[in-house]
């Protein structure tokens, strides 16, 4: 059995649709949820579907190797970042190699780094009147939203867009390719 551990901060609306779509996976689980927000939603999704979770601070992430020796004790095939804020430590990174991806609500290489997440995103876009943006799902690796791409998917940005109606379309392209992504790396 294939275990994935997911990273989240915030509403926890990718971590919710990954959990449900291994819920009967007979290959591969959502074992845990760790976040770095103690009144994050994601830790009540993952309660409501019986996954254990928990909050950790900078220290613990961080300065120390808390959250790397949890993570070792959970054995995870692969870590999932599904909204997940915090610049991720490269002594995880090296316990943890190419195993450790991100979710990004645009089209990398633009848009990315540090300060680039969620509605920031969206704005940007629609007041750069692009006319196409997507999702990146990508490794992570020492620098914000630089690692290698794994995929890709576009939508188009009508002029008359909002960039709430941006990310309406974004998370339409999250929940229908995240999961299908993860099986696939997975499955290799």
């Amino acid at each position: 059995m294939k275990r994935i551990v997911i990273f989240a901060s915030g509403s926890g609306s990718n971590a919710d649709n990954l959990i449900k779509f291994f819920l009967n996976n007979a290959h591969v689980e959502v074992t845990h949820v760790m976040t770095n927000n103690p009144h994050a939603k994601v830790l009540e999704r993952a309660k409501n579907l019986n996954i254990s979770a928990f909050s950790f601070n900078r220290q613990a992430f961080s300065k120390s190797d808390d959250v790397l020796n949890i993570l070792k004790t959970f054995q995870p095939d692969l870590i999932v970042l599904a909204g997940f804020l915090w610049k991720f430590p490269e002594h995880i990174l090296a316990a943890f190699p190419n195993k450790v991806i991100n979710i990004h609500p645009a089209l990398l290489p633009n848009y990315g780094g540090k300060g680039m997440y969620g509605m920031h995103v969206h704005h940007a876009i629609v007041a750069n009147k692009e006319i196409e943006t997507g999702i990146s799902i990508h490794y992570v690796n020492e620098h914000y939203d630089e690692g290698a791409l794994i995929f890709q998917a576009t939508c188009p940005v009508l002029p008359t867009d909002t960039a709430e109606g941006v990310a309406e379309k974004i998370h339409a392209l999250e929940m229908e390719h995240f999961p299908k992504v993860i099986e696939e790396l997975l499955s290799k």
